[in-house]
């Protein structure tokens, strides 16, 4: 019997060529896509939930109520505070302090390269269990002078020699010896590195502080099994204030390693979504693109009705039951499934190197794998059953008699199944048109914002080796030569904040909590990056010296502290012991998100001592080869053990638009890829509604009927579903990107022309598909369509 099944169904496929292939390349593209996402969205919900003891793992998190009373939530927190909660709270098992992403010089025989790591506690390993190849986890970090690296750093410092016991030299000064090799980390783990040496080397490097009120770090702790987290949480939240200064008012409280990736927005200190919102919608997208794929089958399969009406009618007088005849229909959506699945893997691993270049992955489907197997089977199946379902149910349904007398057929109704598959198709593609023109809108307002800085020609380079103690040659020597017209030294990018805290100034309100920005400067920060001051002057510390503790605010610090006269006014940022000078007010300029409204910022002057960063302003009168070549020799000569690096601001700046383009670009393709199957089955059905009145429309030419007449006929039912899924899709969208662009400070308003051009643009491909069948109807000869009767 099943044997006989598979023999109609391959029978049938050969018979209806044409249509076969739209159904099996639909379903192929519809699947793919689906794969696609899916494996995208796999990794997503993957992050940081591979560790060993995940459920038990813990960040610390700081609270803290804003000037609006209510409460900001940051995750970088003191460095004392995981020895505190390991050697005061019992249910804590283990803790460790995690230093930021640090780059450092690694020199191995006449091997140099720098190398992105972290300087970590004891117990990392031990919390975390990544893999090792080599060595211990539970001893490999315990001298102050071991490291452990990654097995593509060893074999970028090693060669193929085995790297355990063999020593390196860190930043020219530091001798580490290799106790531990551990497997490449993975691409859904928050850390980055290449190698972890003992927190020691933060105290060597002086980069270590025992300060309650320096916020400089992530900590993370291990909990010891059944440990209420609400009741702990209570517990340790006024830790920081324990420790601190009267006044002080930051609270404490960990949360889940393993929702920092897709769950980490807060609203007035409490948790609300993230980047599992964006995983969701990829979800959504996914499986409406595989309906859309089942209903270009579902559609065809009952277009086709009449051509097997009598095989039904047949068979159920022979003594078929219904079941069997369901069995059979669903038997052939299953092929065909399975045929468009196998294409649909090809055309997975076609795309894949796209794709991950798109979203900055390394995804691989897992062919070694049963499980890969068993769920792509089920995939397979389910899509054939939900192909399957409906044409098998209503082909089955037919009365014998009604269909042997050829009396079986309905009369055109307002409302059929089909047209209501139709709309749901291009409702959702016309959605997501509209989403991506959004989208794109968005992303082009915040991009031709003005960021408040000259971003061209300008670059700068990372402090490293012996720049900052040759800064004032190498600042000489590129301007003496006419690299450059202005050279500076800064604590972060122009593009990043990487400081922020109170301040105090005369007449400062009691209950004034406002955080901002701190950006520390050497000298000519207005010349070099192109800020426009519009009050006082710049730093010039040649005429004048006191300028080392002076400051510059931007025009929402100056709003903020309310001063009618701002030069001139001393403010207290609690560091240093300084009491800064204001010397100037530059107009608000984008630090950080340019989605966001622009915080209030005090420029510090040189006495921060502070500087991680070269920014360099090239002279226009070279070009930017010769401007490069002619700095990299300079840095070679005053720094010639470490590699050059450098970094353009205008690409570093683009990278902020980064998740969001690649957001627009996935909803485009996808959109597009809808739009294909969409129209794929619209044209299906438009050959086949030709076929099937090829009479009529030979009549209608006899009798006088014009080509564009005919054409009008034959297409102004399916415009007319196109225009209800309009009508459809447009409030939906608008809710769905209304409640997108609320997360955006600096947001565009929605247009009514962006429904219109979706509108428009769903319209004209839908008479572009259906015209080409309806204008190959009405130019056919008559004689030939009338000559059977």
């Amino acid at each position: 019997m099943v044997k006989n099944f598979f023999k109609i169904a391959y029978r049938n496929l050969l018979r209806n060529k044409g249509f076969s292939i739209i159904n099996i390349v639909g379903l192929a593209i519809g699947m793919a896509s689906a794969i696609l996402i899916l494996l995208w969205v796999q990794n997503e919900l993957s992050y940081d939930n591979f560790y060993q003891n995940k459920d038990r793992l813990y960040q610390t998190w700081n609270k803290d109520k804003n000037n609006e009373g209510t409460f900001n939530v940051w995750n970088v927190t003191p460095k004392p505070l995981a020895a505190a909660l390991k050697q005061d709270y019992p249910e804590v098992e283990k803790a460790t302090r995690v230093g930021w992403d640090e780059t450092y010089l690694f020199t191995v025989g006449e091997k140099k390269m720098n190398v992105v790591g972290n300087s970590v506690d004891n117990d990392f390993l031990t919390m975390f269990q990544f893999p090792f190849i080599k060595g211990n986890m539970n001893t490999a970090l315990n001298d102050p002078y071991n490291i452990v690296i990654t097995q593509k750093l060893s074999k970028k410092l090693f060669g193929n020699e085995d790297a355990m016991g063999k020593t390196l030299l860190i930043d020219n000064k530091f001798n580490y010896t290799v106790t531990g090799v551990m497997k490449d980390l993975p691409n859904n783990t928050q850390f980055d590195f290449e190698y972890l040496v003992p927190w020691h080397f933060m105290s060597i490097t002086n980069q270590d502080d025992s300060s309650w009120g320096n916020n400089s770090t992530h900590n993370y702790v291990l909990l010891k099994p059944n440990v209420d987290i609400a009741a702990f949480n209570k517990k340790i939240q006024n830790i920081i204030i324990k420790h601190g200064e009267p006044g002080w008012t930051t609270q404490e409280f960990l949360y889940p390693v393993s929702k920092l990736h897709l769950y980490s927005n807060f609203e007035n200190g409490v948790p609300e979504g993230g980047k599992i919102e964006t995983v969701r919608v990829f979800i959504l997208i996914a499986v409406f693109i595989l309906i859309i794929a089942c209903i270009n089958f579902m559609n065809m399969s009952t277009a086709r009705s009449e051509k097997r009406a009598k095989e039904v009618g047949i068979r159920k007088v022979v003594g078929a039951q219904k079941s069997s005849l369901i069995s059979q229909f669903l038997g052939e959506s299953i092929l065909i499934a399975f045929l468009a699945g196998f294409i649909a893997l090809i055309l997975v691993q076609l795309c894949l190197p796209a794709f991950n270049s798109l979203t900055t992955k390394q995804l691989v489907v897992q062919y070694g794998s049963m499980y890969f197997w068993v769920a792509f089977i089920g995939f397979i199946l389910f899509t054939g059953i939900l192909a399957g379902s409906y044409p098998a149910f209503f082909l089955s349904s037919f009365q014998p008699v009604k269909v042997l007398k050829g009396s079986f057929k309905k009369v055109n109704t307002l409302v059929t199944p089909r047209k209501v598959l139709v709309v749901l198709q291009f409702t959702f593609a016309i959605a997501m048109i509209i989403c991506t023109i959004i989208i794109e809108q968005q992303i082009r307002y915040a991009q031709e914002r003005e960021s408040g800085y000259d971003k061209n020609n300008l670059v700068y380079v990372s402090l490293a080796g012996d720049m900052s103690k040759n800064f004032s040659l190498i600042k000489n020597d590129l301007m003496g030569k006419g690299i450059a017209t202005a050279v500076t030294e800064t604590s972060a990018p122009i593009t990043e904040g990487w400081s922020s805290g109170g301040a105090y100034w005369q007449g400062k309100p009691a209950n004034d909590r406002t955080e901002f920005n701190f950006f520390d400067v050497d000298d000519a920060i207005t010349k070099t990056v192109g800020l426009t001051l519009l009050k006082g002057r710049d730093f010039d510390l040649k005429n004048y010296p006191t300028d080392s503790n002076a400051v510059l605010i931007n025009e929402a610090a100056a709003k903020v502290m309310r001063f009618k006269q701002p030069l001139g006014q001393i403010i207290d940022t609690g560091a240093w012991n300084t009491n800064w000078h204001v010397i100037g007010v530059v107009k608000n300029f984008i630090l950080q998100s340019p989605y966001e409204s622009i915080k209030p910022m005090i420029i510090q002057g040189p006495k921060a001592n502070w500087f991680n960063v070269i920014h360099v302003k090239f002279n226009d009168a070279n070009s930017t080869a010769f401007n490069l070549a002619a700095m990299e020799k300079v840095f070679k000569e005053y720094n010639p053990d470490y590699p050059f690096n450098y970094y353009f601001v205008d690409e570093k700046y683009a990278a902020k638009f980064s998740d969001e383009k690649t957001t627009g670009t996935l909803t485009a393709f996808f959109a597009g890829l809808t739009i294909f199957i969409s129209c794929l089955g619209l044209f299906g059905l438009a050959t086949y509604m030709a076929e099937n009145r090829i009479k009529e429309i030979g009549v209608r030419k006899v009798l006088g009927a014009s080509v564009t007449g005919i054409t009008t006929l034959l297409s102004k039912d399916f415009v007319k579903l196109v225009i209800i899924s309009i009508l459809i899709a447009s409030p939906v969208a608008w809710w769905s990107m209304s409640k997108w662009l609320s997360d955006y400070t600096y947001r565009i308003n929605i247009s009514v022309w962006v429904f219109l051009i979706a509108g428009l643009i769903a319209i004209v491909i839908s008479l572009m598909t259906v015209s080409y069948q309806a204008i190959k109807a009405a130019i056919a000869n008559p004689v030939k369509s009338l000559r059977t009767e």
